[in-house]
């Protein structure tokens, strides 16, 4: 057996049953034997789409998503899918190719230092330097991908090596004694958790995208249910609760739903899972030193990093909230529901506006149509900008993984190449990207992928021919100086994907996105719908460095600056 042989069957025995890539001189010993392999490859058509169709795929599923590409530029134009992985903790490994091991050094044709490059945005990285190694790197690389907190794996395989034969194959050549993650969470921190929740009168739960990499869906409604606390979500935690219910207050932060914010600014008593307390959800620190905080995560880096902490649990999601939830019972602990009425109150005077009459029209018309079309099984991805925003906080997603999205790297093109790899984990589910006309232009060449492959995905084109957030920024911060976010001269988005040989349709009027979304996902073929949005319509936000009740847009408030005034 070759190594390019060992790394297909390693791959195969970790559950693979797809990869994404584009080949290259250094990866082409990988490529000639997977010519006559069983396993799946999808062609991209640009390598940082393999990457995030890689990472769409792990998300939708849980799985690690895989991507393979050759070396040199092919290599570096997989940073930015890898940094979007590793800091959105989505388990993927990334295979590369590099030069022969006696040229690595010499700046060879196409070469560069892979490792050095993409040690701080990779949870790890391995170079083998001979074929034997192969089996239990590609074991070590799903174990470290998938575990603790996931993360992307970069397998850099130099070409003699792929070329290079086997005496053995042995998958356990090496250990990783120091890498070994805390999952249960200490019973006397649980314990000290427990005094502070009894006797606490406002209770909130925040649960971020760590709920839904633990699978702790199902614990996080019952811990809820039990406590009677309302439930705010991150954006990477949108769908670990369901958002129909009525203690859902939505997704918090900058582009928060009011109820949510206000909730965290009145609550005496913050229960976060999962969640790093990025500056999008924060805002300003002071927008929790009024309350108590127990903070659980898998990573104990996570923990105080930026809000300082009351009580901190190390250890999964999933296990802290059965210990949490098991503790309450067994003392038959009662809670009031007076503050849940109260935020199931808020929750309702505060409901956004959705139903606008309008031309152009507002993306919050756009989204209500979406709603009634689309069922809670159906996975959507976004791109980055005002489109992101605008679904999150309008949509309701109330399953897991089924709302997929770039959240602490912000990634432009990120939206199109993941529901490429969500509809290649679920071929019979509906996928769909919202994505905005700047993002997609720079990943329009992938409707070459989805045509090739039969990869039905419904593509809502938010088009305003402006970098929407940027534009809005601009606007708001910047004196209306519109400095390069007018998009300008572009091609018709329509013609682009006829072009392709995908369908397309515009829509510019109250009705016609209801309609044309039906029609699209019953026709059982790729579909990009031109959405003409209105560009002068804001996103409701917190500015910067604000506290969360201090939103601009959509809500009166008493600081007239914020009002526009």
């Amino acid at each position: 057996m070759k190594g390019g042989e060992a790394i297909i069957k390693s791959l195969k025995e970790e559950g693979t049953d797809v990869i994404f890539g584009y080949p290259g001189g250094q990866i082409l010993p990988f490529y000639d034997m997977i010519y006559e392999s069983d396993l799946k490859h999808i062609l991209v058509r640009h390598e940082q789409s393999a990457v995030h169709a890689a990472d769409g795929y792990a998300r939708a599923s849980g799985k690690v998503g895989v991507c393979v590409t050759t070396s040199g530029p092919g290599a570096t134009n997989m940073i930015t899918g890898i940094a979007t992985a590793n800091i959105d903790s989505s388990p993927v490994v990334a295979i590369s190719g590099q030069v022969a091991t006696s040229l690595i050094g010499n700046d060879a044709f196409q070469e560069v230092d892979m490792i050095g490059i993409t040690m701080p945005i990779t949870k790890h990285n391995y170079q083998p330097s001979n074929p034997e190694k192969i089996p239990s790197i590609i074991k070590k690389s799903f174990e470290i991908a998938s575990t603790g907190r996931p993360g992307p794996i970069v397998v850099d395989v130099p070409k003699n090596v792929q070329e290079g034969e086997l005496k053995y194959y042995k998958k356990d050549l090496f250990q990783t004694p120091g890498y070994n993650p805390n999952l249960e969470g200490n019973i006397k921190q649980i314990r000290k958790a427990v005094e502070l929740i009894k006797s606490s009168k406002k209770l909130v739960l925040l649960a971020g995208g760590g709920i839904i990499i633990s699978d702790a869906s199902k614990e996080l409604k019952e811990f809820s249910d039990l406590i009677n606390a309302p439930v705010t979500t991150t954006m990477m935690g949108k769908g670990s609760y369901p958002e129909d219910d009525d203690k859902s207050l939505g997704m918090i932060g900058m582009h928060g739903r009011k109820a949510a914010n206000l909730s965290i600014e009145d609550c005496d008593c913050l229960i976060v899972i999962g969640c790093r307390f990025s500056d999008r959800t924060s805002c300003s620190l002071d927008n929790f030193n009024h309350t108590k905080i127990v903070h659980i995560d898998i990573d104990p880096a996570e923990i105080g990093k930026n809000v300082n902490i009351d009580i901190p649990i190390v250890g999964d999601g999933k296990q802290v909230l059965k210990s949490l939830t098991s503790v309450i019972k067994k003392e038959k602990i009662k809670f009031s529901d007076g503050w849940i009425k109260e935020t199931m109150k808020m929750r309702r005077d505060y409901h956004p506006k959705m139903n606008y009459d309008d031309y152009p029209l507002k993306p919050q018309q756009v989204i209500k149509e979406m709603s009634e079309v689309l069922n809670d099984d159906t996975i959507i991805t976004t791109d980055v900008g005002q489109h992101q925003m605008w679904m999150a906080r309008y949509f309701n997603t109330n399953k897991p993984r089924k709302f997929i999205s770039s959240g602490g790297l912000g990634t432009m093109g990120f939206g199109f190449p993941s529901a490429i790899g969500a509809k290649a984990a679920f071929p019979e589910s509906d996928v769909i990207t919202v994505t905005g006309d700047g993002g997609f232009l720079m990943v329009c060449q992938d409707l070459a992928t989805i045509k090739e492959y039969d990869l039905p995905v419904t593509i809502c084109l938010f088009e305003n021919r402006t970098l929407g957030m940027v534009y809005q920024w601009q606007e708001l911060f910047y004196g209306k100086r519109f400095s390069h976010s007018k998009l300008g001269e572009y091609p018709d988005f329509i013609k682009l994907a006829e072009s392709f040989g995908i369908n397309g349709e515009y829509v510019e009027k109250v009705g016609e996105t209801k309609n044309a979304l039906k029609t699209a996902i019953k026709s059982g073929e790729s579909t990009l719908l031109n959405i003409l949005i209105d560009k002068s319509e804001t996103l409701p936000m917190v500015p910067p460095g604000c506290r969360l009740n201090e939103i601009h847009g959509e809500y009166k408030t008493d600081k007239p600056w914020l009002n526009g005034e």
